[in-house]
């Protein structure tokens, strides 16, 4: 059973009271934790049983030291009186009492993380006492209660709670501010990152496996690739440790790791508090958020004193990148690392974008990226990709990198769930996979050498050319100008000399305003002798004696000269240049990138220029790489298509 209808007909009675759809999360959460918690215990409570032939009636004071043995948190109410939600629940008359007791007989640990009598501590967590307040003010509390103790999640393993918490999350994510750019990794994602993990780690099985995951929510995809390590790869011993800094997500994910053997989930924002600052780990998963600003801690990483970041910052509006610079410098010399991101990494343009894609790509650290279906993602359409980072690559992978193109491998799912609309199959995954382990061209893969994806932006000045390919020779100054013919505007400026400074300003104004490459203008040194720049062949024009030289594509600068107090018009030509760039392919051989950018300039730049700074970048385009143009029918077969609509139509008018 997994309790979908339930959830709906707790969501009822919120929405009959009044409670806004965006806030049913935060009153859904407390309460499903307390019945995984309660499931947990119930669970260790029968397993001791079993173990040891001994129950809290025959053995008391030997069945609470072997349960507290296990430490995975303790409620005396559930463990030795086994008293559920649902008895509490039964009696009307005293549920209030009895819930009270129930809530205020767990550990200290676990009431802090469900937020039951917090007192004046500053962090809710779960707000258990928040909700329980609001929902008994409202007259609903035993009626919300009630239902929740109808779901019993003792038989739930990690993948049916993922499904139950995304279930519930899903559904109102889109409108509620505080899960912007949170996307929950669904259950056929972690299965893939998984899978990939335990088709490459190399480590015995008779090891630890340490498996991190920086930014993991409740864990799901942290405890997912644990368990499938676990149960699919053979691996016993699997520690897993998380960081997380939204605090509902931090307690279920501590929640849940009482229940499992070495496992530390710690609470914060991961990139400044660098709760695991002293391990290295085999394994590092994660799918951190999307397009979030990190403002509010830039001081900090700016600041970083662990050497987190070397490859630079990117832009403020989006600290995916940040993330995998933590990760990579949390992994193994020997680890691997599977993170989700959006399309922005790939080949967002900014500087620290790019700088840190580069400082990756020198050290050789990507193996493959795979790029997933869209409409994968409970609250998000976009497509999604795997950056898959390995620190100790095998020979014949050095300096080379896979793309694999993952998009075509879906199936549609018979009811969407929010924006998740397709997902993948095993089969779909083991081409990933097998893909991944092959390490060659196929249908939707493709290996390239790690230089592939780098390019110079060379900058350079052009100088501009007019129609007839010239350009201005020298720079020419005119002073004592007599007048100045404001082209289409047929204005005639002749107060130009023995100007006040606020007047020689204004006019020195008034002339940079004014577009002369698009009207015209012509300067006069004497009545016979004027300057005059030709709109259409955009050149420069030397009128004397009624004859004209064009002298080439040039500027007129505005400035003024002072003489005796006075000011007094200057008119400069000069050459017109034009900054720009070029996007280059670049090559890790000096010489060889010297070359290639000189052949492109002699190819492609027909205007005299000067090479200025070169900047080396690295982005990747899945489009380009995997680009299937589109099939266009032979002219002979549309031709015979209209013919036969032709003489079908001679039929329909006959």
């Amino acid at each position: 059973m997994h309790y979908e209808s339930d959830i709906w007909s707790i969501a009822d009675i919120l929405y009959a009271h009044s409670i806004k759809q965006s806030d049913f999360p935060a009153y859904m959460m407390p309460f499903f934790a307390l019945v995984m918690l309660e499931g947990r215990m119930r669970n260790a409570v029968k397993q001791i049983e079993e173990e040891y032939e001994i129950t809290p009636e025959t053995d008391p004071a030997e069945f609470e030291e072997l349960f507290r043995l296990r430490d995975c948190g303790y409620n005396d109410f559930i463990v030795m009186q086994g008293k559920t939600l649902a008895k509490v629940c039964a009696n009307d008359t005293s549920f209030e009492q009895d819930f009270h007791a129930y809530l205020n007989g767990f550990d200290a640990d676990l009431k802090c993380l469900l937020g039951v009598d917090r007192g004046n501590s500053e962090n809710k967590y779960l707000n258990m006492d928040g909700i329980v307040a609001e929902l008994r003010g409202k007259q609903i509390l035993m009626s919300v209660a009630t239902k929740w103790s109808e779901i019993d999640l003792s038989g739930y393993d990690n993948s049916d709670i993922t499904t139950l918490e995304e279930h519930i999350k899903r559904r109102w994510a889109d409108i509620s501010a505080s899960t912007a750019g949170e996307q929950y990794t669904p259950n056929d994602i972690i299965s893939l990152i998984a899978e990939i993990v335990g088709a490459k780690i190399e480590k015995p099985q008779s090891d630890i496996i340490h498996v991190y995951d920086p930014t993991c929510g409740g864990a799901n995809l942290l405890f997912g690739v644990a368990d499938r390590l676990k149960n699919n790869n053979g691996y016993k011993n699997v520690a897993t440790y998380g960081s997380e800094y939204n605090d509902a997500l931090y307690a279920l994910a501590a929640i849940e790791s009482r229940f499992r053997d070495f496992s530390t989930i710690k609470h914060g924002n991961t990139l400044t508090s660098v709760p695991f600052s002293d391990k290295a780990f085999d394994v590092i998963v994660a799918n951190p958020p999307y397009g979030t600003k990190w403002a509010d801690y830039k001081k900090a990483i700016e600041n970083d004193q662990m050497g987190q970041f070397p490859g630079g910052l990117p832009a403020i509006s989006d600290g995916q990148l940040l993330f995998m610079q933590h990760i990579l410098w949390q992994l193994d010399n020997c680890g691997m690392a599977v993170e989700v991101h959006n399309g922005s990494t790939l080949f967002d343009s900014g500087i620290g974008e790019t700088n840190i894609r580069k400082y990756v790509f020198d050290h050789d650290w990507v193996e493959a990226i795979i790029q997933m279906t869209d409409n994968e993602f409970f609250n998000t359409p976009i497509k999604t990709y795997l950056w898959v980072m390995n620190k100790n690559k095998p020979e014949d992978r050095r300096d080379k990198v896979i793309l694999i193109d993952g998009s075509r491998g879906w199936q549609l799912l018979k009811k969407s769930k929010g924006d998740k609309r397709r997902e993948m199959l095993p089969e779909h995954r083991q081409a990933i996979v097998d893909a991944l382990l092959a390490f060659r061209d196929s249908d939707i893969s493709k290996v390239y050498d790690r230089e592939y994806f780098y390019y110079n932006k060379q900058s350079l000045t052009l100088t501009e050319l007019d129609d007839n390919n010239q350009a201005l020779e020298e720079d020419i100054t005119l002073k004592n100008i007599q007048k100045v013919v404001l082209g289409n505007d047929e204005e005639v400026l002749t107060e130009l000399n023995n100007l006040t400074l606020d007047d020689g300003k204004a006019l020195k104004d008034k002339l940079k305003a004014y577009d002369y490459q698009e009207k015209g203008i012509d300067v006069y040194v004497s009545d016979d002798k004027f300057y005059r720049h030709d709109t259409g062949r955009d050149t420069i024009l030397c009128f004397e004696d009624g004859m004209s030289c064009p002298l080439g594509c040039g500027n007129f600068n505005f400035d003024l000269v002072t003489s005796k107090g006075t000011k007094s018009l200057k008119v400069s030509l000069t050459k017109r240049f034009t900054s720009d760039y070029e996007i280059i392919p670049h090559h890790f051989d000096a010489e060889a990138n010297k070359a290639e950018i000189e052949a492109f300039m002699q190819k492609y730049i027909f205007k005299p220029y000067t090479l200025g700074d070169n900047f080396v970048g690295v982005e990747l385009n899945f489009n380009k790489e995997f680009y299937v143009p589109e099939k266009i029918e032979a002219v002979d077969d549309i031709l015979k298509e209209i013919a036969e609509l032709d003489e079908k139509l001679k039929e329909i008018e006959l």
